[in-house]
């Protein structure tokens, strides 16, 4: 069963655009993942008229598919954000990057979104000497921008919270956590619609162009809708949309399991504290327990779409060798989907022309990220203000020869791979 089909709240009950039925808004948004829904539900929220476009149905694509992992953060630690572009500009977004998990949390409360969801924090395993050094500036660097609460943990502090000793210890950070995240994106996508905002699913779009001081934006089954500004939210699933785009990240597959529901002696030897938690390898594990009480792994897995189950075995493998345990234990659920990957590991945001609006690459950490980000782009549009985007706004570069990106990522797995020595 693929665990993008399994939420805990039925499909919203989204409109479908069909032939004769064009429609005009302030804004059009092409995508109904989590940047979507959240740009959508915040500019409604302020009395714009907003059309949302998605190709299937909200949270179809990575949205649905992810670890439900709420986490801070970006691949930079501040103090390189700031010498990246420079001391103001860095400041706010690393600023930015350690608040993302708040936007989540604040709506869920505000909203009163009906979300499986907890807030124990985010456990990062070290995997060596040098990875332990690491971990421990990254808290330091935090520390110094006012975070409080988290933690550098040794080898048996991480056992004790998360039940295995394949770690020389850690940190902790307070701010996140995990949630169903099909079931949030569903919500979002619910409480956008009671804001105003409009949402037509199996609704694929297959371009826009300008006509005078609006944009037509094409669907597939042939109507249009004409609108004064689109954004352009649909990430690692823009292949079909736009190849000039999509040739600006990579789009690995992650690979993810649940185990059937631990016995009540296996979860309280597993992740009895309730943190979500991934480790320090460039080849990174992922894992958490859910609200139905399993333990979900992911990780990464073959860059071509899964053929049988057999393509999942090495994290049934890892499973085990994280949590001696669980031998023996089984899989219920298997699932995967696409990352969108940046080559600076930044998310990008472009403006072609005025009024189209374009942001891609979340890098594994869209459920914060893209939440915030769909508040930034929100602002944005309502201000004109580039000092409400996190990031500064850049033009579209195509990754060289992308059409190789196959071998491009095998390449970079497989020197991950030497580098991860002792992987699991």
């Amino acid at each position: 069963m693929a665990r993008s089909l399994w939420a805990d709240t039925a499909v919203p009950a989204v409109a479908t655009l069909r032939l004769g039925e064009s429609r005009t808004a302030d804004v059009a948004i092409v995508g109904a993942g989590y940047a979507g829904l959240s740009t959508a539900f915040h500019l409604a929220k302020a009395g714009v008229d907003v059309a949302v476009l998605e190709a299937r149905e909200p949270g179809w694509g990575g949205s649905g598919r992810n670890g439900g992992q709420i986490i801070p953060g970006l691949k930079y630690d501040p103090d390189e954000l700031e010498a990246r572009f420079g001391q103001d500009a860095g400041r706010a977004a690393a600023a930015f990057a350690g608040s993302t998990t708040e936007h989540v949390f604040r709506m869920i409360d505000t909203e009163k979104l009906a979300v499986p969801h907890v807030r124990h924090g985010w456990l990062q395993g070290a995997h060596n000497d040098a990875a332990l050094r690491t971990v421990e500036k990254r808290l330091r660097q935090w520390e110094r921008r006012g975070l409080k609460g988290a933690r550098l943990l040794n080898a048996a502090e991480v056992n004790e919270l998360l039940g295995t000793h394949a770690y020389k210890g850690g940190w902790l950070d307070p701010r996140a956590g995990g949630l169903q995240p099909l079931t949030y994106a569903r919500e979002l996508a619910r409480v956008a619609m009671a804001s105003g905002a409009r949402i037509f699913g199996q609704t694929p779009v297959t371009g826009w162009r300008r006509e005078g001081s609006a944009w037509r934006v094409s669907t597939a089954a042939g109507p249009h809708v004409t609108a004064r500004t689109v954004i352009v939210c649909s990430n690692a699933y823009t292949r079909e949309l736009s190849a000039r785009l999509s040739s600006t990240v990579l789009t690995p597959n992650s690979y993810q399991l649940s185990t059937v529901p631990l016995t009540v002696a296996q979860a309280e030897s597993v992740m009895p504290g309730g943190q979500v938690a991934s480790d320090t390898r460039n080849l990174l594990l992922y894992f958490r327990k859910d609200h139905t009480g399993r333990l979900l792994l992911g990780g990464r897995g073959p860059f071509r779409q899964p053929a049988s189950n057999g393509n999942w075995a090495h994290l049934e493998r890892a499973v085990v060798t994280l949590f001696p345990q669980l031998a023996g234990i089984a899989f219920d659920h298997r699932w995967c989907g696409h990352v969108s990957v940046t080559r600076d590991f930044l998310p990008h945001l472009h403006e072609p022309e005025p009024g189209l609006v374009i942001n891609i690459g979340c890098m594994g950490r869209g459920v914060a990220l893209e939440t915030a980000m769909g508040d930034a782009l929100a602002r944005y549009t309502l201000t004109r203000d580039a000092k409400a985007l996190p990031f500064p706004l850049t033009r579209i570069a195509p990754i060289p020869f992308h059409g190789l990106q196959r071998l491009y990522l095998a390449a970079v797995a497989s020197w991950y791979r030497v580098r991860d020595a002792g992987l699991l």
